[in-house]
């Protein structure tokens, strides 16, 4: 595979993201826009980076909409290099079969992906993500509570996209302006 790879940004309530985007689709989104996350990103498709704002220009409002509560789903092409093929079959699942507004255990979402791999091998597919909010492993539970997340700040990310999406109730104080 061949081609270019573009960065953009989009500001949320949960700071600056990241976002890397190829000629394919989405190919990686970061919580926190650093030269570190930059580098990772490059080097891991080792592909050249490229300025291209309008390639990311669809990406970037999706997930403005997203976080206004006025997106559901995210309709955009993903770039599934960075992922192996056990990883693959996963998320894909996950981002075809769990919409917004539901969870699903890592345990169901093992048995729904036919991989055969156990709730805990799930965790771990979660926890490397390269595409979270757009591959939606915030909605991986586990089956005693939330689970934990890698994304962001943690769990209290997951618990703060959860909520946003009608998932959990919010609590007295939550405010979708503010960060968690």
């Amino acid at each position: 595979m061949n081609g270019t790879l573009a960065f953009g940004t989009a500001d949320t309530v949960l700071g600056r993201l990241l976002v890397g985007e190829t000629e394919t689709g989405i190919v990686s989104l970061h919580f926190r826009d650093t030269p570190a996350a930059r580098a990772r990103t490059a080097k891991a498709t080792g592909l050249p980076v490229v300025d291209a704002p309008g390639r990311l220009a669809p990406a970037l409002a999706a997930l403005r909409d997203y976080f206004a509560g006025d997106l559901k789903g995210f309709d955009l092409p993903i770039d599934w290099r960075l992922t192996s093929d056990v990883q693959r079959q996963v998320l894909t699942t996950l981002h075809e079969s769990v919409p917004y507004g539901r969870t699903i255990t890592y345990g169901e979402l093992g048995d729904r992906s036919g991989t055969g791999v156990h709730a805990q091998v799930i965790g771990q597919v979660m926890g490397s993500n390269p595409i979270p909010l757009v591959v939606p492993c915030h909605r991986v539970v586990a089956s005693t509570g939330l689970g934990g997340y890698s994304g962001g700040s943690g769990v209290e990310v997951k618990r703060w996209l959860l909520t946003l999406e009608g998932s959990i109730p919010a609590t007295l104080d939550w405010d979708v302006t503010r960060a968690p």
